[in-house]
């Protein structure tokens, strides 16, 4: 990786950064448009991933046109999609349908605090593990694992993902011990072209991804392995409209922002 004038240059590599933003979120509404400290959470995550690709590789990913046309009155460029998407990843497949990268990085729209580094380390993880989904993980450390809004990741001693759940993993036979550390998924994504085809392929949620409620247990049922890295400091995701105190906090102890 080559960086010049603070933009990433990958070799042997042609990537792009997706965000996938719907507006009618089961559990927030129009929560891409939402305000963060004065700015939408949507403008807050794609200035993320231009920090790491130029802008004309960083696409917002929507069937919404209110978020498509604030995005674009922003300079961010945007791809239409359908509105009968199961899941953010079909919709990123979908995008990828009308794209020629070689990799693509999937950030959730919804995750204004990932360290840009990290989708730098996704593409060079991508890069060095062709035949694996790349995905992040970290300690969960200010606030409850038991939460059934934070999916868990357990993963062996070669950081391939063994499950991810709702439900607080790994347990153990004599109790469920909060003290322990619990990892959480932090979600940036990686995938090949061939990745998202299989996805796409598979023309429905499976039994675990829909029960879970977690899309990338899809992959399981695909034989597609994910490998799993640790992010960096990473702070919390915007799930529901309470979640936006949080996420300001953590921002403002950033004196130059993320």
């Amino acid at each position: 990786m080559l960086n010049i004038n603070g933009i990433a240059f990958f070799i042997n590599l042609n990537p792009c950064i997706l965000i996938p933003a719907r507006y009618n979120s089961s559990r927030f509404p129009g929560k891409p448009l939402a305000l963060i400290s004065g700015e939408t959470l949507i403008s807050r995550v794609a200035k993320i991933a231009h920090k790491v690709l130029n802008p004309s590789h960083v696409y917002v990913v929507t069937d919404s046109e209110l978020i498509k046309n604030h995005c674009e009155s922003l300079n961010i460029k945007t791809i239409m999609t359908s509105t009968h998407n199961l899941t953010g990843t079909d919709r990123i497949a979908e995008a990828a349908n009308s794209l020629n990268y070689d990799f693509y990085v999937n950030l959730q729209g919804d995750e204004p605090t990932v360290n840009p580094l990290d989708l730098e380390s996704c593409i060079s993880y991508g890069q060095d593990n062709p035949n694996y989904v790349i995905n992040f993980y970290h300690p969960i450390v200010d606030a409850d694992p038991s939460s059934r809004s934070i999916p868990k990741v357990v993963f062996n001693e070669s950081n391939d993902l063994i499950y991810i759940s709702r439900s607080l993993i790994p347990g153990n036979k004599k109790s469920e011990d909060l003290n322990k550390i619990f990892y959480r998924q932090v979600c940036i994504y990686g995938f090949s072209p061939a990745h998202l085809k299989s996805f796409t392929s598979f023309n429905r949620k499976s039994k675990l991804e829909k029960r879970e409620d977690i899309e990338i247990l899809r992959f399981f049922e695909l034989s597609i392995p994910v490998k799993t890295f640790l992010s960096r400091d990473c702070g919390p995701a915007v799930d529901y409209p309470e979640d936006i105190p949080s996420v300001e906090k953590y921002l403002s102890s950033f004196k130059n922002g993320i």
